[in-house]
């Protein structure tokens, strides 16, 4: 009596998830190969978008940029010590890249071009790390419309192909039925397309802007007047 019950239960929620599977299914296998590939590469292309997503997260991108701000004031203020304790251990590109910087700046063994050769160097490292996966998106975006025209051209060819076996017994809906079918590709191909082309952009406006407060703090450490703390033995001494 339960088996029964249970089979009642599930057979409402998995008869419309089969139907719709098979439904998907068929509508894939009507454009042929090149309709299975744009498949693919849509599945591939929504996982690297939300593989980038989760990444910069991980990176702080949308964070604020809060604790490296305040580093920037303390070190602007000569607490250096303070202001690289504000940024140890955070996993922040900012924050690495100031810390980074700091600490070249504070290295007696280099020089100012040296700790700005040696800040560059951090910088393109992150950066590069920031834009990991662009390049796939870059290329779902190129190749989508091109595997769409692919199997339109090649659908486009069987229809004919078919019309002039037929010879003038053709029928024309027959013929137009291939055609709309070889279609479906080119259609497929440019939905694949767009998302990767909007998402490649706006990642791409991310890392930009990400550059740019890398590039900021970089230059408000080095090249930045900072304020030395007196000493309050000297200014004791001083007002005798």
């Amino acid at each position: 009596m339960e088996d029964q019950i249970a089979t009642e239960v599930a057979t409402p929620v998995s008869a419309p998830l089969s139907d719709a599977f098979g439904d998907m299914v068929g509508f894939i296998a009507m454009g042929g190969p090149a309709m299975w590939a744009i498949a693919v590469l849509s599945i591939l292309t929504i996982a690297l978008i939300l593989w980038k997503v989760m990444r910069l997260l991980s990176f702080g991108t949308w964070s604020g940029g809060g604790h490296t701000a305040r580093a920037l004031d303390l070190w602007a203020k000569g607490q250096t010590d303070a202001a690289m304790a504000v940024l140890d251990r955070r996993k922040s590109l900012r924050a690495r890249l100031a810390l980074a910087a700091m600490q070249a700046a504070m290295n007696p063994a280099l020089d100012p071009n040296a700790a700005e050769a040696e800040t560059a160097r951090v910088a393109r490292s992150l950066l590069a790390r920031a834009r990991a996966g662009l390049r796939g998106l870059e290329l779902a975006a190129t190749i989508g419309p091109l595997l769409g025209l692919l199997g339109t051209v090649t659908g486009m060819i069987a229809a004919f192909q078919a019309l002039q076996e037929a010879g003038s017994r053709a029928d024309p809906a027959a013929l137009a039925g291939g055609i709309w079918e070889a279609l479906l590709t080119t259609a497929a191909g440019m939905a694949v397309a767009i998302p990767a082309s909007v998402a490649l952009t706006w990642f791409e406006s991310v890392v930009d802007g990400l550059r740019h407060d890398m590039e900021d703090s970089a230059t408000r450490i080095l090249h930045g007047a900072r304020v030395v703390p007196a000493d309050p033995i000297a200014v004791r001494r001083a007002a005798e």
